[in-house]
């Protein structure tokens, strides 16, 4: 079961980051066939946590029977986008890229050359289009096969459905909020579970086990049984605390298309609440008619 498992620092690059190797020292980019065969010639160059942010040049990696040139900050934007699955563009090179956008557009056009990346325009609030990005299958096999995320993080491509694009895309957003307070506490070794692995994890034992165990199963997972069924939070966040022990925090993001009895589900649940700015305000109305006084918060 994944909460069993050491959470890692999503920020982190993993060991196997090490094996990354560099063909080109040079801080401009150069089209894989304008390199020589001597060029072309792969040699071992350790990567680190601390010296990533430094690293200029592209590295090659491998998958099936291609081979991609990708820098440091790239690999790390796909990790992002494998972790959340859809994030926007703009929240992409707020928290990726320290809000400059010139930067994120350089990694992203490399990584949209290389069709390891989607980009995708949807309607957002108020008519307003918005620019939202996931992983290609391929980007996804790249990760997984270079070993790039730890075996205990799901990674997720394409896009979801239109409807739901914009909620999964804004969890991005909700993390870093989230883990600004965590980190603030002294919690360290952030690891990001999104809603589809708990409910995979939850029907699998729900399917192997007699219905009189569903409080159980929801103990199991660190979840509670409401009303006869478990409640799965939008995005789960396991982490280190100060005294070395595993903590996590379950995250909901309400929005306008939450009715009365969804919306109380979760505050039963023992959910922290989000909503997005404007909208806290019907949430309390909402469950204080019902006796019910959370901590919302605003993204």
């Amino acid at each position: 079961m994944s909460r069993d498992l050491p959470p890692r620092e999503l920020d982190e690059a993993p060991p196997s980051l090490a094996e990354l190797r560099s063909i080109d020292r040079e801080p401009q980019e150069r089209d894989l066939r304008t390199l020589s065969p001597r060029a072309q010639e792969p040699r071992p160059e350790r990567f680190s946590r601390d010296r990533l942010p430094e690293i200029q040049f592209r590295a090659l990696l491998s998958c099936q029977d291609s081979r991609y040139l990708l820098s440091a900050s790239e690999v790390r934007t796909m990790v992002d986008l494998g972790t959340f699955r859809v994030i926007s563009r703009h929240d992409l090179a707020q928290h990726r890229y320290g809000g400059s956008l010139e930067r994120a557009d350089r990694d992203l056009e490399n990584l949209l050359r290389q069709r390891l990346v989607r980009r995708g325009v949807f309607e957002g609030p108020e008519a307003s289009p918005r620019e939202l990005l996931t992983l290609t299958q391929s980007g996804h096999e790249l990760l997984r096969s270079n070993g790039l995320v730890p075996e205990n993080q799901a990674v997720y491509y394409g896009f979801t459905r239109r409807p739901d694009a914009h909620h999964d895309a804004d969890l991005y957003r909700l993390y870093q909020k989230e883990a600004a307070r965590i980190r603030e506490q002294g919690g360290r070794n952030l690891r990001v579970i999104l809603d589809h692995e708990l409910r995979r994890d939850i029907q699998r034992d729900i399917a192997r086990l007699p219905s009189e165990a569903r409080q159980e199963i929801a103990a199991w997972h660190g979840l509670r049984v409401v009303g006869n069924k478990i409640p799965v939070p939008d995005l789960r966040i396991e982490y280190e605390t100060r005294d070395g022990e595993l903590g996590h925090v379950d995250l909901e993001l309400v929005t306008e298309h939450y009715g009365a009895r969804d919306a109380l589900a979760k505050a039963r649940a023992g959910f922290s609440l989000y909503t997005p700015h404007g909208e806290g305000g019907r949430l309390r109305r909402l469950l204080g008619a019902r006796g019910m006084t959370p901590e919302i918060l605003s993204l």
